[in-house]
């Protein structure tokens, strides 16, 4: 089990001081430099945290700008222009830990509390499956109700959940660490991604407001998903919450995890997740962040992550604004959620109370379709690919396709299918005339070759009803 009392054992793998010292250290970059560090990403390599520290400390304007069209230029590169869409499922809001940002923190007298029976999830599930949802994440607050036999028999009555032509193909999960026998649980359910977000990787700042219950530990969480990795998952994501401390600082611990899971388990994480704090109900440090971090740090943060792990996926959540959100997926993003709603029980119930149950406020309310058809107009391929995880293109399989371009290369077809399917089902007229033209567009842009021609015949037997078909 990897668990490290002594904070000065963690300087192998967040270094605290050194993180600081790369910061100052690289002031007033070299422009030579910053180009050659670009270079190195645009070649597909992960960087070095001195190379991002640099990228980091970029401020002139025209300089800046050559970071933001490599990011650009890396997404083109690596993910094409789809982007995969989910939605975010909360399970239940009780909580025993004091996070003093949080809505959920069990100090918080004014949010109603409450968690989803197993028929409630089925509900739940309907309600998203209708609009056209086939990956979700499934998010728990932690407390003695959400052991990992509740979590998992959830995440089992999710994947049997199904209304019409609707299903959830994938489930990820962000929920408290787990034990080693735990997490094998969550294995044998067949789960997507385990998310574990760090919230900050500065150590007194992570002690200052994480007060009491288990995630006052900060290397418990800290070693989370290493104890997932010995458990046998291999899709893992990282995250963290910016406005709590120095939004470099952050980058750069998020950049240590990488190369620790790297070192050790010889694959990165799946995902990394980026979200700004943002106002909860009755929470004044999130109405007022530590450090806010300002829109054009925001984007620039986006910018060089994508450089600095040119093969893990970027997650963007609906807690930003819509214009903030348009502007960054440019930047390398791969996955946003799509007509979320984060109260406990909203999806199935309509009512105006669902604030009282959530854990913070959300910046993009639109429909899932609204954002469908935008994407679609603005020249993205939308997605609900799941052909990498249930073909087992997962961990270290999955850099065996990812680094020779081979991700890229099964995920349009596969991205084509699921959307199709999406037009066929659910999406109302506009939708519909807008996807089909942009699904041509990605087809007349695809090379003759024998995956075309199956592509063309998969997506006649969508046509004539068949479903669930990927390469």
């Amino acid at each position: 089990m990897f668990y490290i009392k002594d904070k000065d054992s963690l300087k192998s793998f967040i270094p605290q001081e050194t993180i600081s010292e790369l910061l100052e250290k690289t002031k007033n970059p070299d422009p030579a430099k910053v180009r050659e560090i670009i270079q190195k990403s645009l070649n597909k390599n992960r960087l070095e945290p001195e190379e991002m520290a640099t990228l980091l400390n970029v401020e002139n304007k025209d300089l800046l700008e050559e970071v933001f069209e490599g990011a650009r230029e890396l997404k083109r590169r690596i993910y094409g222009n789809r982007i995969v869409l989910f939605a975010p499922l909360y399970i239940g809001n009780e909580c025993i830990n004091n996070c003093q940002y949080c809505g959920f923190r069990i100090t918080n007298k004014h949010i109603e509390r409450r968690s989803l029976s197993l028929d409630e999830v089925v509900e739940e599930v309907k309600a998203l499956e209708t609009k056209g949802h086939k990956r979700l994440i499934v998010v728990f607050g932690e407390h003695p109700k959400y052991d990992a036999k509740f979590m998992t028999e959830t995440i089992k009555t999710i994947y049997e959940t199904k209304v019409g032509k609707g299903e959830i193909r994938r489930v990820n999960v962000n929920a408290a660490p787990q034990t080693v026998g735990d997490y094998k649980l969550f294995k044998e359910v067949g789960i997507g991604t385990f998310q574990i977000f760090q919230e900050t990787y500065h150590y007194e700042t992570y002690k200052k407001y994480h007060l009491s219950g288990p995630k006052s530990n900060f290397h418990w969480r800290l070693y989370g998903l290493d104890r997932a990795f010995e458990a046998g998952l291999d899709d893992v994501g990282i995250g963290a919450l910016f406005g709590l401390y120095d939004w470099k600082f952050e980058a750069m611990g998020l950049l240590y995890h990488t190369i620790h899971f790297e070192e050790r388990f010889n694959v990165g994480p799946h995902t990394i997740s980026f979200p700004r704090m943002e106002p909860a109900l009755d929470t004044p440090l999130a109405e007022r962040p530590p450090y806010t971090v300002s829109d054009d740090d925001f984007k620039k943060l986006v910018a060089i992550l994508r450089l600095a792990v040119p093969y893990t996926g970027l997650i963007l959540t609906a807690r930003e604004p819509v214009k903030i959100r348009n502007e960054v997926m440019k930047f390398g993003v791969s996955q946003i959620d799509g007509g979320s709603s984060i109260g406990v029980g909203s999806y199935h119930e309509s009512d105006d109370e669902k604030l009282k149950r959530s854990q913070f406020l959300l910046g993009d309310n639109r429909t899932l379709d609204q954002i469908i058809e935008e994407l679609a107009e603005e020249g993205y391929l939308p997605s609900f690919c799941t052909g990498c995880y249930r073909l087992g293109r997962t961990g270290e399989h999955f850099m065996e396709f990812a680094i020779p371009g081979f991700v890229k290369r099964f995920c349009t077809p596969n991205a084509i299918l699921t959307f199709l399917e999406y037009i066929e089902d659910y999406a109302p007229e506009k939708t519909k005339i807008i996807g089909i033209r942009r699904i041509e567009e990605e087809i007349k842009n695809m090379k003759n070759n024998p995956l075309k021609e199956q592509l063309l015949e998969k997506i006649e037997k969508v046509k004539n009803g068949e479903r669930d078909l990927y390469f």
